[in-house]
């Protein structure tokens, strides 16, 4: 599977409720902007900010630049196409 295939469907994942299918995904490629801002909004949602503000650092958008969760990962999911 593609990568970007494969972050779509992590972000399926995600909007599913399937957090550890979704961040399994997400550690596969930490050096990869996209995954990194999947890794950062996985862990906004799971309450631990002070780890998604370091992936929020190394993917390419903010902490603040999303207030609903569900709303980002669209967002993620439609750049990656």
């Amino acid at each position: 599977m593609a990568h970007n295939e494969e972050l779509k469907h992590a972000v399926e994942l995600a909007l599913a409720g399937d957090w550890e299918g979704a961040h399994t995904i997400a550690q596969r490629d930490e050096t990869d902007a996209m995954s990194c801002w999947l890794h950062a909004c996985l862990h906004k949602i799971e309450g631990d900010d002070g780890n998604a503000r370091y992936w929020y650092g190394r993917s390419p958008v903010g902490f603040e630049d999303f207030v609903d969760p569900v709303d980002e990962l669209h967002a993620l999911a439609f750049s990656l196409k």
